[in-house]
């Protein structure tokens, strides 16, 4: 999840939701673009030029008169515009080609993707003057993301809120992404079950549902239909994946069966309990000094897709608490998964609740290691090896 060596052109309009473009800005250089600012002159009422060029570690762009050719010169080479906030009047300007500012007149000699994050009160966002401006925008291909739901600076509760910051990033990473999943379908759990012992008690793992979530936004960035089915999670789910929860192994296995058939891809990034309560009590045990908890077996959905003659390409996971890949070499065969991601889960930096993970590929004929890396990195590699092995 990398912008290397791609250009961003970020316009900053006249919205109280302009202090967050520094952090944007900072955000995007960080993940390795090349950010070139340009402001109206109504955001200089909300941020300063000396804020945005320190953030972005270049020089900002504002007067149409500065440099007479410099709207031609500055989008030539760029790879994405993004505007944060786009207010009405911007939108306004670049649906009916309206080029009176350094900013508009850029976006009508730049030839790439655009993304709008709209930023506004609910009024002027629900207003169909408006409305007209925003779908004749769209209509031309640019990406919108957001507006949020929420307080707004006004003190009103509506939509108008700019995205988050990194809900934009994400939208602009998937611009530049190419869309090697577009017309597939994948369906991805995540996450841990619950198995209860009564109704205030439970027995549980650590998954923290990062990596089946880094999968499902991945696999959207390039394109695919994700359908999402995670146990509890604190986690927000991509906004553009069908998300479904799942609490229990069984409650995950049910949703998994209703949902594979015309998936291309299932990948079983979640962490479903091996064991559940034989029996279930109705109200809280109470308390002693000892405990005894009878357990069966789980439902196996991995090994039940696995057995079905007819089947999306299935992958599988193995978190181990060591480097022995010999049980999730075991696991690939009995399962009937087409390859298994291993990880060692005591390492402190591939294990539960953390940012990275050190991942191998293990298919039939042929074991790849994957380098620590980013979970959004390691979900594309993921993605990258299914993109080979399905096309």
């Amino acid at each position: 999840m990398s912008l290397k060596n791609k250009k961003v052109i970020l316009g900053v309009t006249g919205s109280v939701a302009a202090y967050k473009s520094a952090g944007l800005a900072r955000r995007l250089t960080e993940a390795g673009a090349s950010v070139h600012v340009i402001m109206t002159d109504a955001s200089k009422n909300f941020i300063t030029p000396l804020s945005l060029s320190i953030a972005s570690q270049n020089k900002v762009y504002s007067g149409l008169f500065d440099d007479p050719i410099s709207h031609i010169t500055l989008t030539a080479d760029a790879d994405v515009m993004v505007i944060a906030p786009a207010t009405a009047n911007i939108i306004g300007k670049f649906a009916n080609g309206i080029a009176d500012d350094f900013l508009s007149t850029c976006f009508l000699s730049f030839r790439g993707r655009v993304v709008i994050a709209p930023a506004m009160n609910w009024r002027m966002y629900e207003n169909p003057v408006f409305k007209r401006n925003l779908d004749s925008l769209l209509s031309y291909g640019i990406m919108q993301i957001g507006p949020d739901k929420g307080s707004l600076a006004c003190g009103e509760e509506g939509a108008g809120r700019m995205a988050e910051v990194q809900d934009i990033i994400d939208a602009v990473i998937s611009s530049v992404t190419e869309k090697d999943l577009n017309g597939r379908k994948i369906l991805v759990t995540a996450g841990p079950t619950r198995e209860y012992i009564d109704p205030v008690r439970f027995i549980s793992n650590r998954s923290s549902g990062k990596m089946g979530f880094a999968i499902a936004k991945a696999a959207i960035r390039r394109g695919a239909e994700v359908i999402l089915i995670s146990g509890p999670s604190d986690l927000m789910p991509p906004p553009k994946a069908q998300f479904i929860r799942a609490e229990t192994a069984s409650g995950m296995r049910e949703a998994v069966l209703r949902h594979y058939m015309d998936c291309d891809a299932v990948i079983m990034a979640a962490a479903v309990a091996d064991f559940t309560p034989a029996d279930m009590s109705s109200s809280k045990v109470e308390k002693s000094e000892t405990m005894v908890l009878n357990l069966v077996k789980t439902p196996d959905i991995l090994a039940e897709i696995g057995a079905l003659k007819k089947r999306p390409f299935l992958v599988g996971f193995a978190a181990e608490t060591g480097q022995d890949t010999s049980r999730a070499r075991r696991k690939l065969i009995e399962k009937g998964a087409d390859f298994i991601v291993f990880n060692n889960v005591a390492s402190e930096l591939s294990g539960f609740d953390v940012d990275t993970n050190e991942i191998t590929i293990i298919e039939r004929d042929k074991i790849t290691p994957v380098p620590l890396m980013t979970k959004d990195a390691v979900a594309d590699v993921i993605l990258g090896r299914i993109t080979e092995l399905i096309t």
